[in-house]
């Protein structure tokens, strides 16, 4: 039995990883404090509750599952909370990695595979970003994201953990069989907001701005559907199991779509009209972020097989009219 210790497990995009590690063999172990996740979308391996910040309860986990590799997904994510509270995700994001890197080195666990983001890089607006892009992050979730990659790089050389990082941007879309799915609180992600918009959970979605330089006038954004994004990490554990080096992989699908035509989409999805306003833009929003993925298809055979927006919001929508833990 080989153990993958899942940190964020419960979460949106850990939990699509445990089903995606769960179908490829392995027996996620997730390690959640359940403070954005839920423990009912814990469904494919044990489940540990736990802090990054608490070491001996780490260290207690594992003792216990002695896992092959780590999956870190767990951190604080909110762009504005980051701006006004810094502190926290200085804390929980980068002091609990440090706790988990060295809860891992000190086992033995020497694979580490990490979420890391696209907002490393900062502003390049109409730029298609690549792992080269000069990394200038806007706020404390960004910056805290690219000290944790500086850290892993710190531990290889000193330890010889080996690792594979991952930055990305819109994740969407949910499970096909609707077992795990999207769901926060408070909701931020365009496509959930959308159909709690036109499910009428909400009284309307707002268009934050529709004056760029796009076609239609809303932002450009590069959306890569969960089940290709986690298909991914389960790629880049099996290239660190295979002895490789440790790389970094930018993954989208080098394109994008505008906020209306989410809209449209939805609206062909669902036969249902989406009820919304428009907003002024918001500061720091760029007109167009799109995540080129040359290296993941080169290096990791990765392709995105399932972020078309037709598939991402039909099957988000199945997850949004069945999905079990957020109702």
């Amino acid at each position: 039995m080989t153990y993958i210790l899942v940190t964020g497990g419960a979460g949106y995009i850990g939990s699509h990883a445990c089903k995606a590690l769960a179908q490829a063999g392995y027996i996620p172990v997730t390690y959640d404090n359940l403070v954005t996740g839920w423990q009912d979308a814990v469904k494919f391996g044990p489940f540990e509750l736990g802090d990054l910040l608490d070491r001996a309860r780490l260290d207690e986990v594992f003792a216990k599952y002695q896992p092959a590799a780590v999956m870190h997904f767990a951190a604080l994510s909110q762009v504005g909370e980051a701006m006004s509270e810094p502190g926290r995700y200085w804390s929980n994001n980068v002091t609990g990695s440090l706790n988990l890197i060295q809860a891992a080195v000190d086992s033995g666990c020497l694979d580490f595979v990490f979420s890391s983001t696209c907002a490393t890089y900062g502003e390049h607006d109409n730029v298609v970003l690549d792992e080269t892009t000069p990394q200038h992050p806007l706020n404390a979730y960004g910056a805290s994201k690219r000290a944790i990659e500086d850290i892993l790089r710190d531990y290889q050389a000193a330890y010889g953990l080996n690792h594979v990082i991952f930055r990305y941007f819109n994740v969407a879309g949910a499970d096909p069989e609707a077992e795990v799915g999207e769901f926060h609180r408070p909701e931020t992600h365009l496509v959930p907001l959308m159909l709690d918009a036109i499910d009428g959970k909400r009284d309307r979605l707002t268009v934050f701005g529709t004056d760029y330089d796009t076609p239609d006038g809303t932002c450009i954004r590069d959306y890569v559907h969960v089940c290709d994004l986690v298909d991914a990490h389960v790629l880049g554990l099996k290239w660190l199991e295979e002895g490789n080096e440790s790389r970094v992989f930018n993954l989208g699908t080098g394109s994008g779509f505008s906020v209306m035509e989410v809209i449209e989409h939805s609206k062909a999805v669902t036969n249902r009209a989406v009820p919304y306003s428009v907003g002024a833009r918001r500061a720091g929003d760029c007109t167009r972020l799109v995540s080129g993925s040359v290296r993941a298809k080169d290096e990791l055979g990765w392709t995105a097989k399932r972020s078309t927006l037709e598939t991402m919001i039909t099957d988000a929508w199945r997850w949004h009219q069945n999905g079990s833990y957020k109702k």
